[in-house]
């Protein structure tokens, strides 16, 4: 069976190297062991995502295509960094226009996300790790995406330090290790969900 990922990359940063994209890699390699296709990375600070909650916030919103990217996959890679303790503020963003799903629900209740899995890959030099997972989960599931066991791939540096993820030499066993697990767990679950379809 044919699984598609699709990572999203929500550092800060329209451009340039990122420690998220670092990470995101990281579980491309992982998830493309276990036999999932995965898709070029959407940089969402790159994009004219507009604040809203609808599917379309008009005027140049390039939300609808992410929106297309996302929904034709079958996973969902959310990455973002720590800012402040907590997951930033352009993942945030792109949760908030997914609150539209709630609204977009077929004949059975179900949303478009129905059926897609989720899992986050989170980087920071801070702590935070745990905070932002259950942030990204929880927002996440309310809108439709289930989650896995083991959904979360991090790391953290020492805080207030220097070093970032995407400077490090080699990576981590431990995140290599969770990253292999959280890939097996998300295409497995992913291609049960896709023979098998919530009822609704």
């Amino acid at each position: 069976m044919s699984l598609l990922a699709q990572p999203i990359n929500c550092t800060l940063k329209a451009s340039g190297e990122s420690s998220t994209d670092a990470m995101i890699a990281v579980m491309k390699s992982a998830s493309e062991e276990k036999g999932a296709t995965v898709a070029g990375t959407v940089r969402a600070a790159a994009l004219d995502i507009k604040p809203g909650v609808t599917s379309d916030e008009g005027d140049g919103d390039e939300w609808p295509e992410v929106r297309e990217k996302i929904l034709a996959a079958d996973i969902l890679i959310l990455g973002t960094p720590i800012w402040m303790g907590s997951a930033g503020s352009v993942a945030k963003r792109v949760m908030e226009r997914m609150d539209a799903f709630l609204e977009e629900t077929d004949d059975h209740g179900r949303m478009p996300s129905y059926g897609k899995v989720a899992v986050a890959a989170i980087v920071g030099n801070e702590d935070g790790a745990h905070f932002a997972s259950a942030q990204i989960f929880q927002a996440l599931n309310d809108v439709g995406w289930t989650i896995p066991a083991v959904a979360a791939c991090y790391w953290v540096g020492e805080a207030m330090g220097s070093t970032d993820f995407k400077d490090l030499e080699k990576t981590p066993e431990m995140v290599a290790k969770t990253a292999k697990m959280v890939a097996a767990n998300a295409v497995h679950l992913a291609g049960l969900l896709k023979r098998d379809a919530y009822p609704g």
